[in-house]
């Protein structure tokens, strides 16, 4: 990264003239805790006795056992307070704010896992929280909006666009544009204007931090591969820094390619090669966009991927290779995470069965004294319409269909 917050072509600061007094002090204070040992000690004690950090790093044995090609780790993000990585990157920026005299939070989610984290520091650091969230994702992720209502945060639906990631970021940004002096913006992705690509990125680093010690630990030696799934790429980035200087460990980031390759079906931006620079929402990165730069519909089972842009640091990565980006549909996925519950009795969210089905897919290419780390970034409790619906399980669509019944009739 350069100065201007460049990542090869990718990245930079592109917001109206009224933001920039909010984007230099949050670059001020971001480079003042880098070297804050005090800031960084706060933020560990804080994840280890309230979060639950470190997250263990997990022996697959049944997965291993099934697939017999080398031996499988998991990285369990889903066991921190909250259920999914994003609470490492929600606390630290909310210390952040409380540090830059903020009272306010506001914040973008689409799976409602960022929001979740976000409602939980803000009651925990006694800030008001708003939360941004498009109507389509609050649909398929309800159980998050109650939890977040429940936290004490406003949750605003969006009602325009495709209503869903992308739109919840944009409403944010209009937020923050009257609201700066007491609001900070706690973006929950590795994307947007600099620094928050490099801030999301900082404060997701200890995954992989842990995951490094952890296999060393355990094996003695790095990983041939680490996998993660790739929405906006903060929990890919956590877990991949640490091992980015080591060029015997391949990086695999998967995308969601929903039903295919055709326009409109998927969230790949990469994989499928259809991703065209762009800026929007702040910065310069590969989006789904027309010709005519409009951004395109994106689908995707697991709604915290179906983001229509992705991090520009992963954009870089990919571009000098660095990173290796594949797609995974919504077929593989539950056929993965089918796998998983029933060998591990683990259920990962939709989000982190993409890293699944990445791997299952290349499992054969291992050689028996190889080992790969698979970080699941968040638990599928949230998931349950979804995954039941994917499964096609006639008994809860049974279920369902009763309670729609009975709600019809108390009407």
């Amino acid at each position: 990264m350069n100065t201007e917050g460049y990542y090869g072509t990718f990245g930079g600061t592109f917001i109206p003239e009224i933001l920039y007094p909010a984007i230099s002090e949050l670059k001020k204070h971001f480079e003042q805790i880098q070297s804050d040992p005090g800031f960084w000690n706060r933020y560990n004690e804080i994840l280890g006795n309230f979060s639950g950090r470190p997250t263990p790093l997990t022996f697959a044995a049944g997965l291993t056992e099934y697939f017999g090609h080398g031996k499988i780790y998991i990285k369990r993000e889903d066991l921190n307070h909250s259920g999914a990585h994003k609470i490492n990157n929600a606390l630290g920026q909310a210390l952040l704010a409380k540090q830059m005299k903020k009272t306010r939070v506001i914040a973008e989610t689409g799976a409602g896992q960022h929001g979740v984290a976000t409602a939980i520091v803000a009651a925990k650091l006694g800030l008001d929280a708003t939360i941004y969230m498009g109507r389509e994702d609050m649909e398929r992720q309800y159980a998050n909006v109650f939890w977040m209502k429940r936290y004490g945060a406003q949750v605003v639906p969006v009602d325009f666009g495709s209503r869903t990631l992308k739109d919840a970021i944009n409403e944010a940004l209009r937020d923050w544009v009257s609201s700066f002096e007491t609001t900070h913006y706690l973006m929950g992705t590795a994307s947007g204007p600099h620094p928050f690509p490099a801030l999301v990125a900082y404060f997701q680093s200890i995954i992989g931090k842990e995951a490094k010690e952890q296999i060393l630990e355990l094996e003695g030696s790095l990983p041939s591969r680490v996998y993660a799934c790739v929405g906006g790429g903060s929990n890919a980035l956590g877990m991949f820094q640490e091992f980015m200087n080591h060029t015997e460990v391949e990086l695999v980031g998967v995308e969601a390619g929903g039903r295919g390759p055709e326009q409109g079906a998927h969230a790949s931006r990469i994989a499928y090669g259809q991703g065209k620079i762009g800026i929007a929402q702040g910065y310069k990165t590969l989006f789904l966009q027309n010709d005519e730069g409009q951004m395109l519909d994106t689908f995707s089972i697991a709604a915290g991927l179906d983001y229509t842009g992705i991090s520009p640091i992963l954009a870089n990565l990919s571009e000098t290779r660095k990173v290796r980006i594949e797609a995974v549909t919504d077929e593989e996925v539950i056929e993965a995470l089918k796998l998983v519950m029933t060998k591990e009795g683990l259920v990962p969210a939709l989000e982190s069965t993409h890293a699944f089905a990445g791997a299952f897919r290349e499992m054969s290419s291992n050689a028996a004294k190889d080992s790969i780390i698979i970080n699941m970034s968040g638990r599928g409790d949230k998931d349950i319409f979804n995954i039941a619906e994917g499964l096609k399980d006639d008994e809860w669509t049974a279920f369902i269909g009763r309670k729609q019944a009975q709600y019809e009739r108390a009407r």
